[in-house]
């Protein structure tokens, strides 16, 4: 059985010793980045409709969703280093199977395929650190591996300029940062940790505890799912090249990672049902005023997509943070594990809205629906004001820099360190 470090363990030891798994999860990440824009620019040059590339993209976080429940059985009956090998082994042959046959039905198979292993290799990666991380040290590791995911996704974006992007060449990058994966953490001479169990949650009491939370989560998914999906081709239809179009996704990704924290710190202090509603304001104008820029030059964007992302990205941390504030911190991971599945599901139904919208109105109109999602959002957390009073700032749980991942990275989350001390009986929080 694996045990936590010595909770007198420094932050710098520790993440050498866990530095094969953060470098794993790093190129896994960087390929994912990678496969969604070049799917996103091979479909526009293959004709795809806007509606078929979003039923490609759904496929991927149908598959998510599934491997949530499926992958856990798999891990506890072969392990985690057999599971990850055998599972990152099938998700690098994903990629260069779409190189054969450009198809959007087979390209939906082989998303839906890749979103299982994907779950599965985070739940992986994901209970290994949790399970080696002392309590005292925990937030520290989960903001370093919060930040390797943004800052990789990112760096995806980057590498559709190497080679011939027309053809075999980044569906082979992508392969090959799977396979590579592989090495660090199959190598590894950390003990495995306890095997992994299936989440267990219920919406009715998430929905009983937070039906703004719940709306929120799905918000976020919606367009998160969008965003990853259909952005290569809002991109092509306004006149922007390859790197534009990198520097434009890129530039919405950070924005997501720099704003998080001040955003999330600032609503720890006030009202953050009303910095939720300011987060949607604010974003619906960004992106608004991208649709109007639209078919300008990438510099006029590249401001609006920090703040695009900024606000987008921010959603789902904020909805985890208001969820935390008012349930009991004994059963955070149950209620946040039902935030994280209505977030995949909103992710899987973003892109064919988007794709409808998209094929109806234009390319462009994928700004419009973010505006759309987000001032829909924002009525909803002003209906909500009236209906409940501000959770007491004493009460509050910190806000945590969150994103996607699996069910397993939320036992890393700091706010749960009281759960191994809080009576299971106590009350919630107002």
């Amino acid at each position: 059985m694996t045990e936590r470090l010595n909770t007198d363990t420094s932050f710098g030891p520790l993440v050498w010793r866990l530095s094969t798994l953060l470098l794993g999860v790093g190129l896994l990440v960087v390929g994912v980045g990678l496969l969604f824009s070049v799917l996103g620019l091979r479909a526009g040059l293959a004709d795809f409709s806007s509606i078929a590339l979003g039923l490609v993209t759904s496929a991927y976080f149908v598959g998510f969703v599934v491997g949530t429940f499926a992958c856990p059985v798999v891990i506890r009956k072969f392990g985690h280093i057999r599971a990850f090998a055998a599972m990152a082994s099938l998700a690098s042959t994903m990629p260069i199977l779409h190189a054969f046959w450009i198809d959007p039905w087979f390209w939906g198979l082989l998303r839906l395929i890749t979103g299982v292993c994907m779950v599965g290799l985070y739940i992986v990666v994901e209970s290994w650190l949790n399970a080696l991380a002392p309590n005292a040290l925990r937030g520290r590791l989960f903001a370093v591996y919060m930040a390797i995911n943004f800052v990789a996704l990112a760096l995806g974006q980057w590498l559709i300029l190497v080679g011939d992007r027309l053809g075999f060449v980044p569906f082979a990058m992508v392969s090959v940062m799977f396979s590579f994966a592989l090495l660090p953490i199959t190598m590894t001479q950390i003990d495995e940790p306890e095997p992994v169990e299936a989440p267990k949650f219920s919406l009715r009491n998430l929905y009983e505890a937070s039906p703004m939370g719940m709306a929120a989560a799905v918000a976020s998914g919606l367009m998160t799912g969008a965003f990853y999906g259909m952005s290569a081709v809002f991109g092509k239809s306004s006149g922007f090249s390859d790197a534009d179009i990198a520097s434009f996704m890129a530039a919405t990704i950070l924005g997501g990672a720099l704003f998080q924290w001040p955003v999330g710190n600032f609503s720890d202090t006030h009202d953050r049902r009303v910095v939720l509603m300011w987060v949607c304001i604010l974003g619906a104008g960004a992106t608004s005023g991208s649709y109007f820029l639209a078919g300008h030059s990438v510099a006029a964007m590249i401001p609006l997509a920090l703040l695009c992302g900024g606000m987008l990205f921010s959603i789902y941390g904020l909805c985890v943070a208001h969820v935390n504030d008012v349930i009991d911190s004994s059963r955070l991971v149950e209620f946040t594990g039902g935030l994280l599945l209505l977030h995949g599901v909103g992710a899987a139904i973003g892109p064919i809205l988007a794709g409808v919208l998209m094929d109806v109105a234009g390319p462009s109109s994928l700004m419009l629906f973010y505006t759309a999602v987000m001032a829909s959002l924002a009525l909803y957390v002003f209906k909500r004001l009236k209906v409940a009073a501000p959770v007491p700032t004493e009460h509050k749980a910190d806000f945590v820099v969150m994103g996607g991942g699996s069910q397993a990275v939320l036992h890393m989350d700091p706010r749960s360190e009281a759960e191994d001390s809080a009576d299971s009986d106590s009350p919630a929080r107002p």
